[in-house]
């Protein structure tokens, strides 16, 4: 996409976080939402991470989806240099399968908002579809594609046929 008409930010600390945070641009695609992914290690680039976080509003960011395992530092880091609305996602780590990034991401101090999601890949789906939802309270066309996808899972949801009772599984 062209950096220049770019909404979303989808960052993560590691290309390694990239199994769970293509989920988030999987979305993005899906919706038409312009949209850019890189790697901005809060850790290893912290200078990168923020110019990313400080240049966001004045590049048109509406919003930037940040993934992040282990100390999970990224996503509070950006939040705390920018006023553009920060999604953490929480990515699975080895050790304590994202418990830890989780509670790293949600514990932000009262005034530096960060909204956390589910650890995974659920997590960085809901965080896209939440950026959606919010883009669509300023496009109507957004809006009905969102209600479309909506109205598809209920029909999916619907149409689920469980096995008889007693059937081996």
């Amino acid at each position: 996409m062209s950096s220049s008409n770019v909404q979303v930010g989808v960052v993560m600390g590691s290309s390694s976080d990239w199994d769970t945070m293509q989920h988030a641009v999987a979305i993005f695609q899906q919706f038409g939402i312009a949209h850019e992914a890189r790697v901005v290690s809060a850790h290893r680039m912290p200078d990168d991470m923020f110019a990313y976080a400080e240049a966001a509003e004045a590049r048109g960011l509406k919003a930037i989806v940040a993934g992040a395992g282990g100390a999970a530092h990224l996503p509070g880091m950006l939040a705390a240099k920018t006023t553009v609305p920060v999604l953490g996602v929480p990515v699975p780590s080895r050790h304590l399968q994202g418990v830890d990034s989780l509670h790293s991401i949600v514990q932000m101090p009262k005034g530096v908002p960060v909204a956390t999601f589910a650890i995974g890949a659920a997590g960085a789906a809901n965080a896209a579809l939440f950026v959606v939802a919010m883009l669509a309270n300023e496009d109507a066309a957004l809006r009905q594609r969102l209600q479309a996808f909506r109205a598809e899972q209920t029909a999916a949801a619907r149409a689920m046929t469980l096995p008889p009772a007693g059937a081996a599984r």
